[in-house]
């Protein structure tokens, strides 16, 4: 299933099921039929999200079932990144299966570097010229303004502490920083481990306060694009 059809599918679930009903029982009820079990541990995952341990965090996001092929972000998405890239170095932070990493290294044939980075690396393909790095996004391990381009897309939804991976993701990136998350709205039970919901664009401007002078917050197809020229 690719982003654009789930798209479709949270705007009937997320937009017009009110929320009396997305909290149900009756609604849990028929997202088991789909989901199973699973369903309701990520209910739990949330509700627990502050008392987590790093082995439970983990764990779930290996057992998690993948939805999309790929790559989580649309093509209308990776068209708009690779239009906002910069310079000769990219950092992929949250890369998952590296896909992202080979449709920029297709479009800028130009790079010299490109890194992915997640918390589980094994995920990655195997793509060459591509180097991977097992880190945590809180503490990753590079220099200040060590890449020209950042990229993080479908991960600071995950991270309890985002304001302190946005700070990191800043701290990497010497030109310029490209987020991405999904715009919804929170629910007692979703179909993704996410703790951080962003309804509205200027929900996420919130979230990455202070927003820089230069930068771009605009809603494509349910996500949101963000990007930063980072000062000097």
């Amino acid at each position: 299933m690719n982003r654009e059809t789930t798209n479709r599918i949270r705007f009937v679930i997320e937009d017009l099921l009110p929320p009396i009903l997305r909290d149900s029982s009756m609604f849990l009820w028929l997202a088991k039929r789909v989901w199973g079990d699973h369903i309701s541990h990520l209910a739990s995952f949330r509700e627990r999200a502050p008392f987590l341990t790093a082995e439970e965090y983990a764990d779930l996001y290996r057992n998690h079932p993948r939805v999309h092929e790929g790559t989580d972000n649309s093509a209308a998405c990776i068209r708009r990144i690779n239009s906002m890239i910069v310079g000769t170095s990219v950092c992929d932070v949250g890369c998952g299966t590296g896909a992202l990493l080979t449709y920029i290294r297709a479009a800028h044939p130009e790079l010299t570097r490109l890194v992915g980075v997640d918390f589980v690396v094994e995920d990655a393909a195997a793509i060459e010229g591509v180097e991977y790095v097992a880190a945590k996004i809180e503490d990753l391990p590079f220099a200040d303004g060590e890449f020209d381009t950042v990229v993080c897309t479908h991960v600071i939804e995950h991270v309890l502490e985002y304001r302190e991976a946005i700070a990191e993701l800043r701290r990497i990136a010497r030109k310029r920083l490209i987020i991405v998350v999904p715009r919804e709205r929170e629910s007692r039970y979703t179909f993704n481990p996410h703790f951080n919901f962003f309804a509205y664009t200027h929900s996420f401007l919130r979230a990455a306060h202070p927003v820089p002078e230069v930068y771009v917050c605009e809603d494509i197809g349910r996500d949101i694009f963000y990007s930063e020229d980072r000062p000097g």
